[in-house]
């Protein structure tokens, strides 16, 4: 079964830390694709203060020549909070003959049971923990009774059905986070390196401000 990835977030701003991210998803989960999806309305956090058209526009610009990465406006586009499980109804709805895999970060996984209509997101996609090699990772109490007998230990299991199962998808992570990249900016140092060239040349004195106005909690 080919499959989709979906990779949401504030994206403020989006980095090169997302971007080697999805890439490597991409490959080692062998996806047809992975949709970056901006948040436009965080239901547990601060929304950014850098509009989500704005955050949408960066990462179009990010991607430009990665054909297998998709920007995705569909929480732009929906009005109310930007619920994970909505945006996963959607997808399903637009590709029915796909399996789905949501990234999600292992401070995310821990905290599964407090999203919105959380074992929802099971019967819609599977899942793949991000966390870095060798971090010992399990469900919380509780979400374990509905995990326990779901996870997977190969990406291929992933293409066996369209939704379902979890996956713990070890990476290499790159020191880069969007916190640090606000902190960085806030005291006017450089973050080349840290973001895509094509978001810093489009970068105004207004975004720039803007970021650095937005809560440490919007995202990393």
């Amino acid at each position: 079964m080919r499959a989709i990835g979906v990779f949401g977030g504030a994206f403020a701003p989006f980095h090169n830390g997302h971007l080697r991210l999805a890439i490597e998803a991409c490959e080692r989960l062998d996806l047809d694709q992975i949709r970056l999806i901006p948040t436009a309305q965080a239901p547990h956090r601060p929304d950014s203060r850098v509009s989500a058209l704005r955050r949408i526009e960066w990462i179009r610009l990010a991607i430009e020549h990665e054909r297998s990465l998709v920007a995705d406006d569909c929480e732009i586009r929906r009005d109310g909070p930007s619920y994970t499980v909505d945006t996963l109804l959607e997808l399903r709805e637009a590709f029915p003959q796909h399996a789905l895999v949501l990234l999600i970060g292992s401070d995310a996984f821990a905290h599964l049971h407090t999203w919105d209509r959380w074992p929802q997101l099971l019967e819609l996609a599977h899942l793949a923990v991000v966390s870095r090699p060798g971090a010992a990772l399990a469900p919380a109490d509780e979400t374990r009774k509905l995990l326990s007998r779901r996870r997977v230990r190969s990406a291929d299991e992933l293409h066996a059905s369209p939704a379902g199962r979890w996956l713990q998808f070890e990476v290499p992570m790159l020191d880069i986070s969007s916190t640090r990249i606000r902190r960085l900016l806030r005291t006017g140092r450089s973050v080349r390196g840290l973001v895509p060239d094509a978001i810093l040349n489009a970068m105004t004195a207004a975004d720039t401000a803007a970021l650095t106005q937005d809560d440490d909690a919007t995202t990393h």
